[in-house]
Order: structure tokens, then C-alpha cells, then sequence
């Protein structure tokens, strides 16, 4: 007999300590207006006066799925059904009032984060183990992918027109979720009639990108109305899938991730974004289509510019001491030096200065960095720092650029 969604490896036996059940249920009140005030922030939908049916159903629907999350905890055998069926009727009124189930899953997706920040924010004060955090977890985000399945077949029997569009979608998310049993993404394919291909491409788009209709192949997954829309398409990024990219995305600025296995994609989306930002301040040249394997070592140098700044910190704080002018001399210098380790005349020659202006500034580096310039390890942060200080200042100056010709 097949298995529904609702059936299968979405929902595994909790095995959770049923004293957590104790532990939780004095939080549900708070915990459960703290996720109204944020979906209703977050999603314009739910912005309404509070005595809409939109808002009445949000609260009903955060009341319950608090109650039976923790029910579960407590009796993980006890009958579920009446719950069941008010998440598939939640995706009956989605579709009744003719919207997508975008609305209400992101609803979902928000709900189980306000929810794990406050276990975050319970669990050491309670001295719960790492472990048991782990399974909390587990457990939480397995649970809102069966109130999402429960919801999808609620949808699909008010509208079974839309079922394939429903799956679709279902299955775009499940991608994009590195956590999850294999089971569950192999089976909402099937139903989404979308194979798994071995790689696949994520685009990312700019927020807010208009986009034309009724283009985009059949083979293509998308989520254009996102806050940050993207899509996801079979194999590589061809010429011909780039000039139906922007066919559909008539600006452009669009950026697309490494080739990646399902397991992969979600990364590659997380890259094609970081690459978005910065095409969107200039550190990035600017392209119709952007590919982020054309910039790995700058998505890496620019992952975390608190880390790079921790490291300027601790190898060239010495620096510091100087005027910004001769400081920034030095760099380029060092730089220089770090990049071709050739000697002073060839490095002379890329600054356009005199040999002997190296050796100088060479002699003061050596005085402040000291056993640092032979140190492998210390080379390389250092070599690292200044790739990505340099990016930076240079976005900066292409900024500068363009305000003075604005401004003219």
C-alpha cells in the first residue's frame, strides 16, 4: 500500500524525555503570541486587524500546533486526527480564498524558528543536554514538515487542478532544506513529476524583480514572488537556458550558484546570494547573469568580514601606529611583496617606484611584523586580510566614482 505523505518517514516515533512536555507547556502562552506578533510582522497577509477570519485562523492554528507538538512529547501514542484535520483545513481555506500555499508555509517556516529560539533560550537554563537538543530539534522541524504536508493535501482537495503546481512547490522547498530524510524529497518528486537530476543550478534574483509570465520551461522550478526569489533548473546554466533566464528576468543581475547535488543546493543558494550582495555594492562586477564559480576565492574572502577584521587585529594591529596615508603605502607594498615574493626592483616596477622606496618600506615592515613575514601560516592570514581589504576599497572607490558623477 503506498504511502501519503502523512504517513511516512515525515513524521518518525518521538523518543523524546516526556519531561520536556512539563517543561513546555508553561511557555505555550507567551511562546504562542510572540510567533503571531512575529508571522504577523513578517507576512503583510496576516497584517490585518486582529477580528479578520486571516488572523482568527492564524491564532487557532498557532494555539494547536503548540498543543499537539507537545502532547506528542508527552504520548507519542496518543490519536492525532482532530489536528490532523485542522491543518488540512487551513490548506482548503488557502485555496478557497484563491491564494497559493506560499503564504501559510512561510507562516509555518517562521513559527518553528520564534520556536526554537525560545528552546535555545529555555534548554541550557533547564541544563538539557546537547543530545536531547539535537532531538528537540529534529523533532520540532519534522513536525512542521508534516503540517506542511497535511496543509498541501488540504489544498489539493479543494483545488486537485493545482495538484502537480502543489507538489512542485512542496518539492522546491524540501530541496532547499539540507536536513531531511531522502525518502520523503524521492517521493514528493514522483508526485511533482520533477526527476532528481544528478546537478542541478539555483539562480538567485534580486528582491522585487519583475518577471515575465509563462516562459520558463516545464522543467524549471522558480519561486519569483519570494522576498528574495530564485529559481532551480536541471543541469548546467547553457547559453540557451541564460537568454530564457532573461527573458523571464528581463533585468537581469542575476546570480547563479555552483552545480550541486540535492544534498548541495541549498549551500549553493546561500553562495548565490552572498554573490547577489555583493554585485548589488559593486565589489562584484555587474552581469546580466553572474556565475559564482567566476568568483570563489571573493565569496570566501568576504564570508565573514568580522573574522577578517579579527585576523587584520591580531597580525597587523602594529600598523595601526602609522598616518592612514603611509599606512595604506605599506600595505600595498606588502601586498606586493606577499603576492610575488620577487625582489625589490620587480616589485618597484608594479608600483611604479623606486627600488630603494621598497627596500625602505620593507625595512619599517620588517621592524613592526617582525618574525611574522617568515612565518607561513601568519603570511597567509596576512595575505588574506589584504585581498579582502583591497576588494572592499576598491567597492568603495567605484562608489565615490559614481556618486561624483551623479553629483556633477
Amino acid at each position: 500500500m503506498t504511502r501519503t505523505l502523512t504517513q511516512e518517514a515525515v513524521r518518525p516515533q518521538l523518543k523524546l524525555p516526556r519531561r520536556l512536555a512539563a517543561m513546555m507547556r508553561p511557555e505555550l502562552p507567551s511562546l504562542s503570541r510572540e510567533i503571531i506578533q512575529e508571522v504577523r510582522r513578517s507576512i503583510p497577509e496576516y497584517g490585518r486587524p486582529m477580528e479578520g477570519p486571516y488572523v482568527e485562523t492564524l491564532r487557532i492554528g498557532v494555539e494547536r500546533a503548540l498543543t499537539d507538538f507537545v502532547e506528542q512529547v508527552a504520548n507519542p501514542r496518543a490519536p492525532r486526527e482532530r489536528y490532523r484535520e485542522t491543518y488540512r483545513r487551513l490548506g482548503r481555506f488557502e485555496a478557497q480564498e484563491g491564494r497559493t500555499l506560499d503564504t501559510l508555509q512561510a507562516a509555518f517556516r517562521i513559527g518553528a524558528q520564534v520556536a526554537w529560539r525560545r528552546i535555545m533560550k529555555v534548554g541550557p537554563r533547564r541544563h538539557l543536554s546537547s543530545d536531547v537538543m539535537a532531538q528537540l530539534a529534529d523533532a520540532l522541524f519534522t513536525y512542521i514538515d508534516e503540517l506542511a504536508a497535511l496543509a498541501l493535501q488540504g489544498y489539493l482537495e479543494e483545488r486537485p487542478d493545482g495538484e502537480i503546481k502543489g507538489h512542485r512547490r512542496r518539492l522546491l522547498e524540501l530541496l532547499l532544506r539540507p536536513r531531511g530524510p531522502r525518502s520523503v524529497l524521492d517521493e514528493v518528486a514522483a508526485r511533482a513529476r520533477w526527476p532528481i537530476p544528478d546537478e542541478m543550478t539555483v539562480v538567485a534574483a534580486p528582491p522585487g524583480s519583475p518577471y515575465v509570465r509563462g516562459v520558463l520551461e516545464d522543467d524549471v522550478l522558480a519561486d519569483l514572488n519570494a522576498p528574495e526569489p530564485f529559481l532551480v533548473m536541471p543541469g548546467r546554466l547553457t547559453p540557451e537556458r541564460r537568454r530564457v533566464l532573461l527573458r523571464v528576468l528581463p533585468e537581469g543581475q542575476l546570480v547563479a550558484g555552483p552545480r550541486a547535488a540535492a544534498a548541495g543546493l541549498a549551500d549553493s543558494l546561500r553562495w548565490a546570494r552572498h554573490a547577489l550582495r555583493l554585485v548589488e555594492t559593486g565589489i562584484l562586477p555587474g552581469a546580466p547573469v553572474t556565475d559564482c564559480d567566476d568568483h570563489l576565492i571573493t565569496l570566501l574572502l568576504l564570508s565573514d568580514q568580522a573574522l577578517v577584521d579579527r585576523l587584520a587585529h591580531r597580525h597587523l594591529s602594529e600598523l595601526s601606529e602609522f598616518p592612514s596615508r603611509q599606512r595604506g603605502r605599506l600595505m600595498d607594498t606588502l601586498h606586493a611583496w606577499l603576492v610575488s615574493r620577487g625582489t625589490a626592483a620587480e616589485i618597484a616596477e608594479e608600483l611604479n617606484i623606486h627600488p630603494q622606496t621598497v627596500r625602505y618600506r620593507m625595512r619599517q615592515l620588517e621592524g613592526v611584523l617582525g618574525d611574522r613575514l617568515n612565518d607561513p601560516e601568519a603570511r597567509f592570514a596576512i595575505e588574506v586580510v589584504l585581498r579582502a581589504t583591497s576588494l572592499r576599497q576598491q567597492s568603495a572607490e567605484d562608489a565615490g566614482d559614481t556618486r561624483k558623477r551623479l553629483t556633477r
